[in-house]
Parts: C-alpha cells; sequence; structure tokens
C-alpha cells in the first residue's frame, strides 16, 4: 500500500510523527509512506487552496517533502506532482494536537487535507488527538492515537467502498482525551454541536500603537447531544464520522422548493 500523509499542524509537529508511525504499520513491510506537510503551521485553514498564488514545495529527504500551503494544497502536489507516476493508495491527515469534533470539524485544516483526497477519489481520513486534564501533561499525549490509530484504519478501510454515488466519503476521527488506557473502544458517531459555544476574537494593542484580532475558540469540553462525535469523545470512545462535501441540507431541500414554487 502507497499511502500520503499530510497534516495542518506543519511538518515538524510532533503528531505527524505519530501518524508516520500508525502509516508505516499500516502499509506494511511491502508499502510505501510518503509526506507532504505544510511547511508551517495551517490549523484553522479548512478546506483552502492557493489558488491565486503558486506553492512552493521542497524535498527534505527520501519520500519527505514541505510546501508552503495549506493541508489540501499538499494534498494537490502529493497526487499530482510528487506522486503523478505512481498514486497513493489512501490519503491520511494528521494526526492534529486538539480535537476536531463537532464545529471544530468546519474550520478544521485536518480534515481539509482528507477533504482534498475525497476529492481526488482517494480514500480518506483525517485524524485528531483530543486533549484535556488527563492526557495533556503525560510523556505522550498523543498515546491513545499511536496505540489505536492502524486498528481504527484497518476497520474504516474494510467498511469503505469505492461504490459510492456523488461525492466520495471521508472519515473524521477524533481520539478521546485520555490515556491509551483509558480508552474503552470504537464508535461511529454522527458530527455534534457545542450549543452556545462560538468561535471568537479578542482584541490586543501592540507596543506601537496598532490593533491585532486573536481568534479564540469556545469551551471544548462542553457537553452536546448525547452519541454525538464529542460527546462520546469525552466519554473515552474513539469517534468515527463518516463526511462528504456535499453540504446540502437536504431535510430543508424540498421545503424550500415549495416555498419557490
Amino acid at each position: 500500500m502507497r499511502i500520503l500523509i499530510t497534516n495542518d499542524d506543519g511538518i515538524n509537529a510532533p503528531g505527524l510523527k505519530v501518524l508516520e508511525q500508525i502509516a508505516t504499520e499500516l502499509a506494511g513491510p511491502d508499502g510505501e509512506v510518503w509526506t507532504v506537510a505544510p511547511a508551517f503551521e495551517q490549523s484553522g485553514v479548512g478546506h483552502c487552496i492557493s489558488y491565486a498564488h503558486p506553492t512552493m514545495i521542497s524535498e527534505l529527504g527520501p519520500r519527505r517533502y514541505a510546501a508552503e500551503g495549506s493541508p489540501a494544497d499538499c494534498v494537490l502536489a502529493g497526487v499530482h506532482h510528487v506522486l503523478k507516476d505512481t498514486p497513493p493508495d489512501l490519503v491520511l491527515s494528521g494526526v492534529n494536537r486538539g480535537n476536531n469534533s463537532a464545529e471544530n470539524a468546519l474550520y478544521s485544516g485536518t480534515l481539509g487535507g482528507a477533504m482534498e483526497g475525497a476529492l481526488q477519489g482517494l480514500p480518506a481520513v483525517a485524524l485528531s488527538q483530543y486533549l484535556g486534564p488527563e492526557n495533556y501533561h503525560i510523556d505522550n499525549p498523543f498515546e491513545g492515537a499511536a496505540q489505536f490509530g492502524a486498528e481504527v484504519l484497518r476497520k474504516i478501510l474494510a467498511f469503505d467502498t469505492n461504490a459510492q454515488d456523488g461525492y466520495r466519503l471521508f472519515y473524521n476521527v477524533n481520539f478521546p482525551p485520555v490515556p491509551a488506557s483509558g480508552v474503552k473502544g470504537i464508535v461511529a458517531a454522527p458530527q455534534g454541536v457545542r450549543e452556545d459555544t462560538r468561535f471568537s476574537v479578542e482584541s490586543q494593542l501592540s507596543p506601537s500603537g496598532r490593533r491585532f484580532l486573536w481568534a479564540k475558540g469556545g469551551d471544548q469540553r462542553a457537553r452536546v447531544a448525547e452519541g454525538t462525535d464529542a460527546a462520546v469523545n469525552l466519554d473515552g470512545w474513539i469517534s468515527v464520522t463518516p463526511m462528504r462535501a456535499d453540504l446540502t441540507c437536504t431535510t430543508a431541500l424540498k421545503a424550500l422548493r415549495d416555498a419557490f414554487a
């Protein structure tokens, strides 16, 4: 198996090293793991691509590249430049430092990389490690992802099929904010929403008198509907959420058509 990996925390992020280990185990002794990751952190860029300017790419070592762009840029570079003659069998993005459950999924560059893999017609999975009081200060905060990552991916690949109509599925995997010993198992869960929790900005005045705004996330331990991704994560479970790039709200579509009739 030939696997392309990327992330949004940057080429030197510890979570990417964890993903390299997971991908190496998954690929097997005859497989290949290729890394094309952002040269600098790209957290929160979503599925953006550098459409209006070129992306510089540098070869750092065997099968290892850094691109000055987003995770989606990196997938495009991997599929159409680095591996153009030998396309990957799988795209993996992560392991993100922090969760991409609930509304975080909409902002996530990690998911943006996986989404681009799916748009290229490839199986694609985003992996993120929820952080909290129980795992933030342990020797390896990514311990849960490291121990269970390959198992989760094997189960997803056994389920995944190319026989899909329209937009191809990709998968959002979130490991709970506990040490590996506290992980209860793996569950399929829908995307949740943290009620009354919003991204916001905080104003700061620089010494030169210029005003800057810092983006701020909401409470990551806010409860959500039972059975949804963030809820099962906070209860110690690994969540797997199947997703598509199709943003149509099908439940509202018929009513809207009737309104316009």
